[in-house]
């Protein structure tokens, strides 16, 4: 008898595991567990052995986009906004001196909110009210997504996935929101710079004073300045 009872015990667990096992697996087809995949994985450095590019990420300091934008032109080096939809909102002119240079424009959501923090739902309508308001003021249909602060799940990154989106991370931080010092914006820019290499900054004062010489020693390191989709890449 003790042995027929687990026997049946046996029987029994089995089966509830294999429901279990079968319910985790309906719950992730219909949808009801979101999770990104091994392929949906953010992009901290690109793979082009021979190019690196300038994430300029725009929310504000837009009294020193016209300078950055000289310098650019200067050296002759396009390379990638992450804009902003407020920021776009509010100065559209300044926008589209950025698009005329032709430089590759990137979203950065629409009121710089942690979308690690933020419901599914607010996920989608900051990527895609972004990417709708700079697709009805310039035509362009981005597919380059850089979190604000960075910050992201894998909400994030199913969201934007879907939308259409490459979430685009870096390799190296200037902090120079923080840090108002253009010598130490410079050798966080260039030092150790090698190809693939996806260089955080934004528009302030010491960011410009110093986007010359990192542009120069790009260059004099054998690079490349190219926006970002051509540095993801290998030739």
């Amino acid at each position: 008898m003790k042995s027929g009872l687990k026997f049946t015990r046996r029987v029994v667990a089995n089966f509830a595991m294999a429901a279990v096992i079968a319910g985790l697996f309906l719950f992730g087809i219909t949808g009801t567990v979101v999770a990104a995949d091994a392929n949906n994985a953010p992009v901290y450095k690109g793979a082009n052995p021979g190019k690196v590019s300038l994430m300029i990420n725009v929310y504000w300091g837009t009294e020193y986009i016209d300078g950055m934008l000289d310098v650019l032109r200067e050296n002759n080096v396009k390379t990638t906004f992450f804009v902003g939809g407020m920021w776009v909102r509010d100065n559209e002119e300044t926008f589209k001196k950025i698009v005329a240079d032709g430089h590759e424009i990137g979203n950065h959501g629409f009121f710089h909110k942690d979308h690690d923090k933020i419901s599914a739902e607010r996920n989608r309508e900051e990527i895609s009210s972004t990417h709708n308001l700079v697709s009805a003021v310039s035509g362009i249909n981005m597919t380059l997504f850089a979190p604000p602060s960075g910050a992201f799940d894998d909400v994030t990154l199913e969201i934007a996935k879907e939308l259409g989106y490459t979430t685009i991370m870096w390799s190296k931080d200037t902090i120079d929101w923080r840090d108002k010092d253009s010598k130490l914006i410079f050798n966080r820019a260039v030092k150790n710079v090698s190809g693939g290499d996806l260089i955080l900054m934004h528009p302030t004062a010491a960011t410009l004073a110093a986007l010359d010489s990192i542009v120069k020693a790009v260059k004099e390191a054998g690079l490349t300045v190219a926006p970002v989709s051509e540095v993801l890449p290998a030739e």
